[in-house]
């Protein structure tokens, strides 16, 4: 890239403060623009980087930093992506409908709902405004509650701190899939200049009745405790919203002894004591568990910021991890899948189907089979996961991916819920509880019944994106034949349904993919072991874990980036 400030760049940028509404914005990119133009190579890269093309609105909506230009999130990325969602709205038939529009607690989130429920009212639809920072499966519930067209939250879920994002839900509060993607993406790129674009007052607010059903939709996921059997819950919102409904919501489903890590309880978009606001994170959940160990908690509850995925952490008594470990997605989609169809009423769910994702864990398909259900693996995405089966999802009663994400009331949230996860995850603490059993006693049971499953990742970043296309193309030509010393019983190219690959012998199985958004090469790995009557799960476990250990190192060498 040239370090010298071009004429078309410095003419694209002047162009772009003269239609930016807001004036913080414009000063942002005038002071780019302005050491550009004294010749300071950073800035020249900074100005072409902003300049450099609009974000991408894809099935998820748009995410990407906070900073003037159209390559980054600003009041007029906001304001012209807001004015194309109503001119798709339009013209497929719900002029004139009620769009939902909710926000989290990053910074500008609420200025920036604010403008695109103003756009919306322009336009001649009926909004409704969050009163305030809200999770977003609450959007997602009010879409479906209030049989609104369509919904907007904004967040940038458990993105870094410097972004922000869009995301939609279409009728039914399911997220858009392609080519809805591509015609709100054309629709977008012909609104007119920010400026010129109306936004009038007349948005109202949320009625009160969304949240508080929300609230007890939740609630009613979980049986009345039994007697003598309370469950102390340690909870973090890492510096998100979901906090007080999340407490809200277990303290009405019974659970009222609810612990919440004090230096995350408060919304905090600068997400002052995490580096990543992600409880994937190493080190993410690190207060979560002290606080958990601290007070004898049964049960540890980890929500990302926007409160849509959830962690679970339980007392496992290894003293390397001073006695508390967090679940994998895979683990945590197995207990809670297991547990929805054990106590799911066959009259009103007579057909149930459950689903995960083509780089999970197979675990949840040996349990739907055990309890007579079906099952369906979709590409990787909740806009898929909730759209199983005939592509309609008819019949979902529970869904997860392994970054933890699960859908645990598809009929009232067609998303993933991390606060009524955490409501069921506390169900089955209790029931298990009552019995004299512990979740470690339900992994077991699991094991001993469908197999020992051991999952894990393998993430190649990259600072070259060329690599990564190079790398398919040269996996897809010179696949590996063996892993671990076996021979393959499958390689199958996941095209043209998704850019993937498919390894497998007897015991392994690896998935090899381009991340969807962001720069990484990334390999879903899975050791599973048989598990014999009177087998040792702990020596299994090890030996899996020692498998899986080879399996990321031998993958490394073949993926070799």
């Amino acid at each position: 890239m040239s370090d010298r400030l071009t004429p078309d760049l410095r003419d694209a940028a002047m162009r772009w403060i003269a239609d930016d509404p807001a004036a913080d914005d414009r000063a942002e990119l005038q002071r780019v623009l302005a050491q550009a133009m004294a010749g300071t190579p950073e800035a020249v890269t900074d100005l072409a980087d902003r300049m450099a093309a609009p974000l991408t609105f894809g099935t998820a909506g748009l995410r990407g930093p906070l900073r003037a230009g159209p390559n980054g999130m600003n009041l007029t990325v906001v304001r012209r992506a807001a004015h194309g969602i109503g001119t798709f709205l339009r013209a497929t038939g719900d002029a004139g409908g009620t769009v939902v529009v909710g926000y989290d607690g990053r910074r500008r989130s609420a200025e920036f709902a604010t403008d695109a429920a103003a756009v919306l009212v322009g336009q001649g639809f009926s909004v409704l405004l969050a009163p305030g920072p809200l999770p977003t499966p609450v959007t997602a519930f009010a879409v479906r509650a209030l049989h609104a067209c369509a919904g907007l939250q904004v967040t940038a879920s458990h993105n870094p701190p410097q972004d922000n994002g869009l995301k939609v839900y279409l009728r039914g509060g399911t997220q858009l899939i392609s080519p809805q993607d591509a015609q709100i993406e054309r629709a977008i790129a012909a609104a007119p200049a920010a400026r010129s674009i109306d936004v009038p007052s007349g948005a109202t607010t949320w009625p009160e009745e969304i949240v508080t059903g929300y609230l007890d939709r939740a609630a009613s996921l979980a049986r009345p405790l039994p007697a003598g059997t309370p469950v102390r819950v340690a909870l973090t919102p890492m510096h998100g919203v979901g906090g007080e409904i999340a407490v809200k919501a277990l303290h009405l489903a019974g659970f009222t002894d609810v612990h919440v890590v004090a230096e995350q309880a408060v919304p905090d978009g600068g997400f002052p004591t995490v580096p990543f606001p992600n409880p994937e994170e190493p080190g993410a959940t690190d207060l979560l568990l002290a606080l958990a160990a601290r007070t004898g908690a049964a049960v540890a509850v980890a929500l990302d910021p926007d409160a849509d995925r959830c962690a679970i952490g339980i007392p496992d008594g290894h003293p390397d991890s001073d006695g508390w470990r967090m679940l994998t997605g895979d683990e945590t989609g197995a207990l809670l899948g297991d547990h929805v169809l054990r106590q799911l009423d066959r009259t009103a769910h007579p057909d149930p189907l459950v689903a995960t994702t083509i780089v999970s864990a197979e675990q949840l398909a040996a349990i739907a089979e055990a309890h007579g259900a079906r099952y369906d693996e979709t590409l990787t995405g909740f806009k898929w996961i909730v759209r199983a089966g005939d592509g309609s999802g008819t019949g979902l009663v529970f869904g997860y991916e392994e970054a933890l994400g699960l859908c645990v009331d598809p009929d009232h949230v067609r998303d993933k819920d991390g606060i009524s996860a955490a409501v069921l995850a506390c169900d089955l603490v209790a029931e298990l509880s009552a019995a004299g059993h512990t979740v470690s006693d339900r992994l077991d049971e699991l094991a001993r019944a469908h197999g020992l499953f051991v999952t894990g990742q393998l993430s190649v970043r990259v600072s070259d994106l060329t690599l990564i296309p190079a790398a398919m193309r040269r996996l897809r030509a010179h696949p590996p034949t063996t892993l671990l010393g076996a021979a393959l019983t499958e390689s199958t190219d996941l095209l043209p349904r998704t850019d993937g690959l498919r390894w497998r012998t007897d015991r392994v199985r690896v998935v090899v993919r381009p991340s969807g958004t962001e720069p990484k090469l990334k390999c879903y790995l899975q050791v599973r072991a048989p598990v014999g009557e009177g087998a040792n799960l702990g020596e299994l476990r090890a030996d899996a874990a020692a498998e899986l250990a080879r399996l990321r190192d031998e993958v490394a060498a073949i993926i070799g980036l």
